[in-house]
């Protein structure tokens, strides 16, 4: 169960680096995330954006900023949709 959950995170990651641009309105990406994988929660796609935040900080600071913007609008429960 634990594994299958941590598949579909980094599933859920991939396409959020997919579809993530620089200054992409939160709410803009989590409809597109809920397009490709419309069973993912927003805690689900805020997980998800940060394993993504994690695995490319080292690589796209801006990035990072922009998908750590992101999750913490989506884990403090504001409303992104």
């Amino acid at each position: 169960m634990r594994e299958k959950k941590l598949r579909e995170t980094e599933t859920i990651s991939e396409t959020i680096r997919e579809l993530a641009v620089p200054g992409m309105k939160p709410r803009a990406l989590i409809e597109a995330v809920k397009a490709r994988h419309p069973n993912a929660s927003k805690k689900d796609i805020a997980r998800a954006a940060f394993l993504t935040i994690i695995l490319s900080a080292e690589y796209a600071s801006e990035d990072a900023q922009a998908l750590h913007d992101l999750a913490s609008e989506t884990s403090d429960g504001e409303s992104a949709e």
